[in-house]
């Protein structure tokens, strides 16, 4: 049976790099190479002809003051109107903070975050999908991000059960697969971008949680 427009559902992902997945750069992977792009694959793959739009629209290098300031066009104005958010976000908070000297507060970083958040349950009225940001360390520097990234890691999480949404535990499911798999290179190999496991781990996590 042809799906009716009402049965149709849009799923909008949005982050920074790691959601991105090299989008930007190759015009003929509009959802680029990482876990969306596998969770749309999956889906179709056990349900083709479902009727769902996936939209891709993560920006690398942005942190969370980035996704408020661009939220309008690039979610409110998303054409089918996103039924599904997903949002990824927090690293790069942690890492401008040690390569740059640009500090972001968890405040700050939970004011942001709340923002998008609202608009989306007032402006869409679509469900939410959390997924935390994650580091898994490949050096002894890297340790030491953990202090500024674990209240964000709480941020979304206080976040996710204030919006009543779905949360994607991300930080602790890659570190133990980092721990499974033998080191932390075979899962990030820079301790934040995923490889090609650590993205499929992703992508089965984030199906698990969404239920679509």
């Amino acid at each position: 049976m042809t799906p009716t427009p009402r049965d149709l559902e849009t799923i909008l992902f949005q982050g920074d790099s790691v959601t991105e997945g090299g989008r930007l750069s190759d015009p003929g992977k509009p959802l680029g190479n990482g876990y969306p792009s596998l969770v749309a694959g999956l889906v179709r793959e056990d349900r083709p002809g479902n009727g769902i739009t996936f939209v891709n629209r993560a920006v690398g290098g942005d942190r969370v003051a980035d996704l408020r300031a661009r939220w309008q066009e690039d979610a409110l104005e998303v054409e089918p109107a996103p039924d599904v958010v997903s949002v990824l976000v927090g690293v790069n908070d942690t890492w401008f903070r040690y390569q740059a000297g640009e500090t972001t507060s968890p405040r700050a970083f939970e004011d942001d975050y709340r923002a998008l958040l609202t608009q989306v349950r007032d402006r869409l009225d679509a469900r939410l999908i959390l997924v935390e940001p994650f580091l898994v360390p490949v050096t002894a520097e890297q340790w030491t991000w953990r202090e500024d990234l674990d209240p964000r890691i709480h941020v979304v999480r206080r976040l996710a059960a204030e919006f009543d949404a779905a949360l994607l535990a991300a930080d602790g499911l890659l570190n133990q697969a980092a721990r499974t798999a033998g080191g932390p290179e075979h899962i990030a190999g820079d301790g934040v971008h995923p490889t090609p496991l650590g993205h499929t781990l992703l992508a089965r996590a984030w199906l698990a949680v969404a239920k679509v």
